[in-house]
């Protein structure tokens, strides 16, 4: 190296790397002698919300202890460091590695290599057990302007990133719910035929390629996953997309409504993700009609319910308000979704589902049918002669006369799918 000052050198190496995001780690050893200072420091970068940060792990002979450094702080504590508390230095980026030597007596040297890793990490902050949305995902993460070519999530793209990596967690403990893999982690139930999904209303298909590729990538479980969407030229880009990553005709797309949609005979997991009005329910009908062993909503809008309400007299000084009212008929209305599923011979569950700038809505119901049977036969049994019996306290308290998926308990709903 000809420059005279390779600590300044090695700074502006560090501080250009987490500017442009391609640093990788830094590690510091050779501590000066006497005093109580660790043996090594490994720092990586983090994201603490949406913030850079440095977390600097100081590795002492018998503890680790961590600390967190903003971004903007880092550049001045390496400077503190350097020489002064070690005599040695490595930065690793994706386009060089600087390792640098700061003896107590004798030439300061800065050397340069080729990078010894060329892919940026994870800049989670705690980091996952299991990257799911791995190097294997870029190419669909970037077709689908989640990410750019060199991984990084864009900066308009933050939530939706987040909201399809919740999604896959969700996804992957009901998986295991389903039997469709076994308990520990990564290790697929016995030879399964192949699963069919059905992504119904699945727009520009961010959750449906995410869960093809969890399914088929990351679990090793062949999964054919269809995605129904009602605008033609989503449904071009997604089958487009689909070629490109070499799907293998296990991801596809088709135009349709979500109630009339063609599908196949029998669909595995039908999914529903912010479906406006009784668009939900018609999901959740078809499901149990397809005897789907999974049913996942996250329902939308809701229209049905709230004009029928009455406001019963306990409630009447809550319900006079328009805010309430209609955050009273979105809570009646998942409920008693949830009950026509339990109804229905399912387990069902409802959580927070991560919100997005296009939906302000984030319950998800999550419903794995427990029973062999389905349609009428399936509400037979004891849980689901309850369910019924909630279902009808509960519509006559707040005077509601009908519902969408009243055929459910009617048994009058056949099988509603049209096989492809």
């Amino acid at each position: 190296m000809t420059e005279t000052n390779p600590v300044e050198q090695f700074l502006t190496a560090f501080s250009t790397s987490v500017a442009d995001d391609t640093f990788v780690r830094l590690v510091l050893s050779g501590p000066r002698a006497g005093g109580e200072r660790p043996e090594r420091v490994l720092a990586r970068l983090v994201e603490i919300r949406r913030l850079p940060h440095l977390s600097i792990t100081l590795r002492f002979p018998t503890k680790d202890v961590t600390r967190n450094l903003a971004a903007t702080e880092a550049g001045a504590w390496l400077r503190e460091q350097l020489g002064k508390e070690f005599h040695s230095a490595l930065l690793c980026t994706i386009r060089r590695d600087w390792q640098l030597a700061v003896p107590e007596a004798g030439l300061v040297r800065l050397v340069t290599h080729r990078p010894s890793i060329r892919e940026v990490p994870s800049r989670g902050h705690d980091l996952p057990k299991r990257d799911v949305l791995d190097v294997s995902a870029r190419e669909w993460l970037v077709g689908l302007g989640v990410t750019d070519a060199r991984g990084k999530v864009r900066p308009a793209m933050t939530d939706k990133f987040r909201q399809i990596n919740h999604y896959l967690e969700i996804l992957s403990h009901l998986a295991t719910d389903c039997g469709w893999r076994g308990a520990a982690a990564g290790v697929a139930a016995a030879a399964p035929r192949e699963l069919v999904f059905a992504d119904m209303g699945c727009g520009k298909g961010y959750l449906t390629f995410g869960a093809w590729h969890l399914f088929n990538r990351q679990f090793r479980l062949p999964t054919r996953v269809l995605g129904v969407e009602a605008r033609p030229e989503l449904v071009t880009s997604g089958n487009e997309l689909a070629g490109r990553v070499a799907a293998g005709g296990l991801l596809q797309f088709a135009a349709g409504e979500i109630g009339t949609a063609p599908l196949p005979k029998k669909v595995d997991a039908l999914i529903a993700l912010h479906a406006c009005n009784t668009a939900t329910d018609d999901a959740i009908r078809r499901g149990v009609a397809l005897g789907a062993k999974l049913i996942l909503v996250a329902p939308c809008c809701h229209q049905e319910v709230r004009p029928q309400m009455s406001h019963p007299p306990v409630l009447a000084p809550v319900l006079r308000h328009g805010v309430m009212a209609e955050r009273m008929a979105e809570w009646v209305t998942d409920g008693l979704r949830a009950l026509y599923l339990e109804a229905a011979g399912y387990e069902t569950k409802i959580c927070e589902f991560v919100a997005t700038e296009h939906t302000p809505k984030n319950l998800l119901i999550s419903a794995v049918r427990i029973e062999a049977a389905t349609g009428a036969d399936a509400v037979a049994g004891t849980g689901a002669d309850a369910a019924r019996q909630r279902i009808g306290e509960l519509k006559k308290f707040f005077g509601i006369r009908q519902h969408a998926l009243d055929p459910l308990l009617a048994g009058a709903e056949q099988a509603a799918a049209v096989s492809v």
